[in-house]
């Protein structure tokens, strides 16, 4: 099959663009940054350079594909989040469009059946309309949950606090999900047949509670008493622009965290759980270490 993975090499789309060539197909990965284009060729792919800003680009891209994969590329420098996702959902959908790909792969998220409440990833819930106005084309929607890189962020906080705090936490239950999982689904989705239509897709590799993880990273790093303190809203807000987040921004994240405190970030996915993937909490324990 010919393949076009957006998000160059990326936590996800490396890995996916890895498994495609290595199971034989042509996959053409775009990227923004010219220097990015040895590191493609060296997977075995072809490098698109250009700007998922660009529709025009895009559609050339895809061009004769059998199937692409698409996500939005974070951008916390954009003002409004919500804007940028539907920009670029808008892109993706005149591309595929214009280029007659009948097999869809989209990056979504957890809580994206939600219209309000979930700070950045409303976005996800916008670009998911948007591509589910394409007419014939075999669509699946990935919703991963809360990916265990985020937890990178609270490094700082570790070291210079020596606890884990936001506005959820505590005994909060949290699934989470690790890249490589998130590629594996979008590989098997990219390459099974399906009929035209809207599909959905969660991917999580395991469950636990904030109280659990922090657990379980503590004990990597040497640090077995770590606790993950709960926040109220107001001092997640407050600690996030002391760190120099936007304002606008910060308060995107204080609802997305609320949104996982109070549960309704996750209870489309409670009612829809996946087969759990392959890489549990104390695997990525030893990543956080490494890095740590």
């Amino acid at each position: 099959m010919k393949i076009v993975v957006t998000g160059s090499l990326g936590n996800v789309s490396k890995p996916l663009a890895q498994r495609l060539t290595q199971e034989g197909h042509a996959v053409t990965v775009i990227s923004s940054k010219p220097d990015k284009q040895p590191d493609i060729e060296a997977l075995g792919a072809t490098a698109a350079i250009g700007s998922v800003e660009d529709a025009d680009f895009l559609a050339t891209a895809f061009a004769g594909a059998d199937a692409v994969y698409v996500m939005i590329p974070p951008n916390f420098t954009e003002p409004d989040q919500v804007a940028y996702y539907r920009r670029l959902g808008n892109n993706y959908a005149h591309a595929i469009r214009q280029a007659g790909v009948k097999r869809v792969v989209g990056l979504s998220s957890w809580g994206a059946h939600l219209d309000r409440g979930t700070g950045p990833i409303l976005g996800s819930h916008h670009v998911e309309g948007i591509l589910n106005e394409l007419p014939s084309v075999a669509l699946t929607h990935l919703r991963p949950t809360s990916f265990y890189t985020n937890l990178y962020g609270f490094v700082g906080m570790i070291k210079g606090a020596g606890f884990i705090g936001a506005n959820y936490g505590g005994d909060d239950k949290v699934a989470m999900v690790h890249p490589r999982d998130i590629a594996d689904a979008a590989a098997e989705e990219l390459t099974a047949s399906a009929a035209p239509g809207q599909h959905i897709r969660y991917v999580s590799s395991d469950e636990c509670t904030c109280n659990e993880a922090a657990r379980a990273l503590g004990a990597a790093i040497g640090k077995p008493d770590l606790a993950w303190v709960l926040f109220t809203d107001e001092q997640m807000q407050e600690s996030l622009e002391k760190n120099g987040v936007p304002a606008s921004v910060a308060t995107g994240v204080v609802e997305l965290y609320a949104s996982i405190h109070n549960g309704r970030l996750g209870e489309d996915y409670e009612q829809h759980k996946p087969v759990m993937g392959k890489v549990k909490l104390a695997d990525f324990a030893k990543e956080f270490a490494a890095a740590f």
